[in-house]
């Protein structure tokens, strides 16, 4: 059962998004106690804790969303978390997630981790899309699922800390691929008569329409068929790519941001994969 939406909560660190929670949590109703490391004017209706100890002891509930993993072992390290329920916000690795959850249960607390998938400016914003998944603890989630969901969407991920991490940081990889072909694409027509604003639509529906590739580069994966459903195979992708390439040398662009892709799917398409499509090169990546 969730906690009452009115339960305190304290938060520590108060940058832009961790400023962006607390607004949305008093906005809620809920009493919020802060603490931050340097001096920062807090949302009006915060309570400001002068001592992480303070503020820790302020609330059972602890969201921490600080710079990175060092600095949340830095803030919490000699205090008490005996009976603290400890929701990390902060960016991290996989790895890291994994030891600060083994790091906080040795010292009395329980752990959930989160991936935050927004911007500050999303946040508490209904229908802003802003969501944040949370691996760890499933009691904690169970616990605080209806505060937690106060001021973005939760996505619930599994018991394993590091997952909202893994999530997270997948994700993020895969949008710095597409703005990466984005750039390109920019940068090919930005020498002609080509209004950057006319094209980027074109632009932004075509990137929308092939990301569903990836639920047959998911489907293949899934079966360790890589040929399945393929409608144009390795090779003849690999064939198209001199294309690109040509015409990033006529328009004066650096393929830079194509090449390294390329030419992995050019050793997949050396080790006998001209029949699948571009999955293989996953299996490249793992090696």
């Amino acid at each position: 059962m969730s906690v009452n939406s009115n339960k305190p909560l304290t938060v520590l660190g108060l940058g832009d998004m961790g400023s962006a929670l607390v607004r949305a949590w008093l906005a809620a109703g809920h009493a919020v106690t802060v603490w931050n490391r340097s001096a920062r004017q807090a949302p009006q209706g915060a309570t400001v804790a002068t001592t992480v100890a303070d503020a820790v002891t302020a609330s059972t509930l602890v969201v921490v969303c600080l710079l990175d993993d060092a600095s949340v072992r830095a803030t919490l390290d000699g205090i008490d978390l005996t009976g603290r329920d400890i929701v990390n916000l902060t960016t991290s690795t996989p790895a890291e997630a994994r030891e600060l959850s083994e790091w906080i249960t040795a010292r009395g607390g329980r752990f959930l981790d989160g991936g935050i998938m927004a911007v500050p400016s999303m946040i508490g914003v209904a229908g802003s899309g802003a969501y944040v998944f949370y691996s760890g603890s499933p009691q904690l989630h169970e616990t605080y699922a209806e505060t937690l969901a106060v001021p973005a969407g939760v996505e619930y991920v599994g018991a394993d800390p590091g997952f909202a991490a893994l999530y997270d940081v997948a994700l993020l990889s895969a949008m710095w691929g597409m703005f990466a072909g984005a750039a390109h694409a920019f940068a090919l027509i930005g020498k002609e008569d080509i209004a950057p604003v006319e094209f980027a639509p074109l632009l932004v529906a075509y990137q929308q329409a092939m990301a569903e590739y990836a639920y047959g580069t998911a489907a293949q994966l899934a079966s360790g068929d890589y040929t399945e459903g393929v409608e144009s195979n390795l090779a003849m992708m690999v064939t198209s790519n001199r294309t690109l390439l040509r015409t990033a040398t006529e328009q004066g662009v650096s393929p830079e941001l194509l090449t390294p892709f390329m030419a992995l799917m050019e050793r997949r398409l050396a080790e006998g994969g001209g029949n699948e499509s571009t999955t293989g090169v996953v299996d490249l990546l793992r090696r």
